[in-house]
C-alpha cells in the first residue's frame, strides 16, 4: 500500500544513510522501525494514549494539536 509520510529533512537523510548502507530501501527502513516499536508496545503494554499532565499552567496552547506534528512543530518554532 502507498502512503504520504511527513519526516524531517535531518531524519530523512539519516534514514536515507542508514538504507543505503543496509542496500534496503527507505520503505523497507520504516517499515522494520514500525514492526520493531509495535511489536516493543505490544510486549509492554504502552500502546494506549494517556492525557498529559500539565504543571502550573492552563494545559496545552490555543491551536496547538498534540496529534499534529506540524502544529506542534509551528507552535514550538513561533511561527
Amino acid at each position: 500500500m502507498r502512503t504520504t509520510l511527513s519526516i524531517h529533512d535531518t531524519l530523512l537523510h539519516k534514514a536515507k544513510e542508514v538504507a543505503a548502507q543496509r542496500n534496503v530501501s527507505v520503505g523497507e527502513l520504516v517499515e522494520e522501525g514500525l514492526r520493531v516499536t509495535l511489536a516493543a508496545r505490544s510486549k509492554t503494554g504502552r500502546g494506549a494514549v494517556r492525557p498529559l499532565k500539565t504543571f502550573r499552567g492552563e494545559g496545552v496552547q490555543p491551536g496547538v494539536d498534540l496529534t499534529n506534528s506540524a502544529s506542534l512543530l509551528e507552535a514550538m518554532e513561533g511561527r
